[in-house]
């Protein structure tokens, strides 16, 4: 991976340009703080945008956080589902500290701002499908190249707008499955019981049997399946002593209540595959090869009209614009195409334009972006308005889906 060295002039708090490989860099915002490093979001004068995350000195003087993330990045590119690393540098700021730095893929909404924006009602069977697929082939390939996530959680699976995919970022606690070299592995609320006995074996200074396996992973998955199910975070209920006795017995009792929402058999599958990831014991839990085959993968699900809200991509659908009546003469059919093209040229670059004038998608008005961030600001901009006298409804479209000319009607 190519380094470069750089220079970031400072705020009193933040930077707010980075130079990158010999290219300013505007500083747009900070997207996320922890212990060791802060994450922003950059854009270049090319209009590219990547997001940045900086790496402070260790108490020691040293840069172990960022060596290892790095290391372990550059060893697991080219997946679809994990966060690409663009390249990585050494940024020296006006005080003459330098950091290290990563420059990384900008990804969009997390998981946990999904489970948040879900109110306690749990999400669709498509959206938990889909998520549960792609995080499933990021641990298969992680796992196969011999290396454990250890923090997986829903802020660290993000949506990928261009690649109509959800993606694992954050690899400062992974490890090569038999040489751990991270004591405390995990979060709370989502730590698998083996893992919970060696962080207490080391808090005590004490040394556990053997390391954790990558089986910590799927114990993560099932925890956030299952919240995405229910809509509710489940922290305190993983650590009452119900749970510690019979998780099984709690994640059919969650099932229970929510079955009415969904139909039977997709319910049934789900559960049992959450199931087969929250066995106490690690050497009974499913793999991620394994749970990849479960019947639930098997059953075709469409988006529900909140999932089309929630996750961007490039193509913007307008719903309650046209009247049907415009769609047959073919001259207002005509000045409808060129008005909704010069409208929603303002707001970015219009690569495509489409009106069916049958079903399905009759009347509704499909716009291919060059990007997900011109949708989005496109979206944003065209909600709530009117057009012909109409409110307009603003949703996202799956670019693979609009390429393949399948419009598909969504469950309301």
């Amino acid at each position: 991976m190519a380094c470069s060295s750089g220079n970031a002039k400072m705020s009193t708090s933040n930077p707010v340009l980075f130079e990158i490989f010999g290219e300013m860099w505007n500083v747009q915002v900070r997207l996320g703080q922890g212990v060791s490093a802060s994450v922003y979001r950059v854009s270049s004068g090319r209009a590219s945008m990547a997001a940045v995350k900086e790496f402070q000195v260790d108490a020691q003087g040293g840069d172990y956080g960022y060596l290892k993330e790095r290391s372990v990045l550059e060893n697991i590119q080219g997946h679809k589902n994990i966060v690409t690393l663009y390249g990585v540098f050494t940024n020296h700021n006006p005080l003459g500290i330098a950091t290290h730095c990563l420059l990384l893929e900008l990804l969009d909404v997390s998981v946990s701002e999904l489970l948040v924006r879900a109110s306690n009602q749990g999400h669709s069977m498509w959206l938990i499908q889909h998520c549960a697929r792609d995080v499933l082939e990021a641990l298969c390939f992680l796992h196969r190249e011999g290396y454990v996530h250890a923090d997986l959680k829903p802020r660290n699976i993000l949506w990928s707008p261009d690649d109509e995919c959800f993606k694992l970022i954050d690899f400062g606690l992974s490890f090569k499955e038999g040489h751990q070299d991270v004591k405390y592995i995990q979060t709370d609320g989502y730590r698998a019981p083996e893992a919970e006995v060696q962080n207490s074996l080391a808090q005590a200074g004490l040394e556990g049997d053997s390391g954790c396996t990558s089986a910590v992973d799927l114990w993560s998955l099932g925890i956030i399946l299952l919240e995405m199910f229910s809509g509710i975070k489940l922290k305190e209920t993983v650590k009452s002593q119900e749970w510690k006795d019979n998780p099984a017995a709690i994640v059919d009792h969650i099932f229970s209540s929510n079955s009415v929402v969904y139909p039977a058999i997709p319910v049934y599958h789900l559960r049992d595959l959450i199931k087969s990831m929250l066995h106490s014991n690690p050497s009974s839990r499913s793999t991620a090869e394994a749970a990849l085959i479960s019947p639930f993968f098997s059953i075709p699900f469409a988006p529900h009209i909140e999932d089309l809200v929630l996750l961007p991509t490039p193509v913007l659908r307008l719903l309650n614009v046209i009247d049907d009546s415009h769609l047959y003469n073919d001259d207002e059919y005509e000045d409808i195409i060129e008005d909704m093209r010069e409208e929603c040229q303002k707001y970015g670059s219009v690569i495509s334009l489409l009106i069916p004038k049958e079903n399905p998608g009759k009347g509704q008005v499909f716009v291919e972006y060059a990007n997900a961030g011109d949708s989005k600001e496109a979206q944003r901009q065209l909600t709530g308005r009117t057009f012909d006298g109409k409110f307009v409804v603003a949703t996202f479209y799956p670019l693979s889906a609009y390429k393949r000319g399948y419009l598909y009607q969504t469950v309301q």
